[in-house]
């Protein structure tokens, strides 16, 4: 069985700090680009970073960029989120996906380019 779990999230001042993590299980996690998807009150859900297999190409939205850095341990089939000098408008839910297989990271993925999905982790940042 494929299963993706998030971790790490909680409530944090602004310019605090979260390490999230994704520990996946049940698949050769090397193969696989991860994204990171954030789902914040009244938004729709969206891919906020990405990081490729094989050395690829990482990717982050312009709202995180300098602040957020992914990286992955396949030998601990985990990836992560360092999320640094946080924002309220950080505030989310934080899901972790698996993309379909020969993925790699770039601005135009969606929802539709991933297959497996964590249940989320809770961001709040907030004085």
């Amino acid at each position: 069985q494929l299963h993706v779990a998030e971790s790490g999230g909680g409530l944090v001042q602004p310019g605090g700090s979260l390490r999230l993590s994704c520990v996946a299980s049940g698949f050769t996690f090397d193969y696989y680009t991860i994204a990171w998807f954030r789902q914040a009150p009244g938004k729709e859900r969206e891919e906020i970073s990405c990081i490729s297999p094989n050395d690829g190409p990482t990717h982050y939205i312009d709202s995180v960029k300098g602040r957020f850095s992914v990286s992955r341990d396949d030998a601990k089939n985990t990836a992560y989120l360092q999320m640094n000098s946080l924002k309220p408008e950080d505030t989310g839910i934080y899901l972790c996906a698996v993309g379909h297989l020969g993925l790699y990271c770039s601005e135009y993925l969606s929802s539709a380019d991933f297959g497996s999905w964590g249940q989320g982790t809770e961001v709040t940042v907030s004085p």
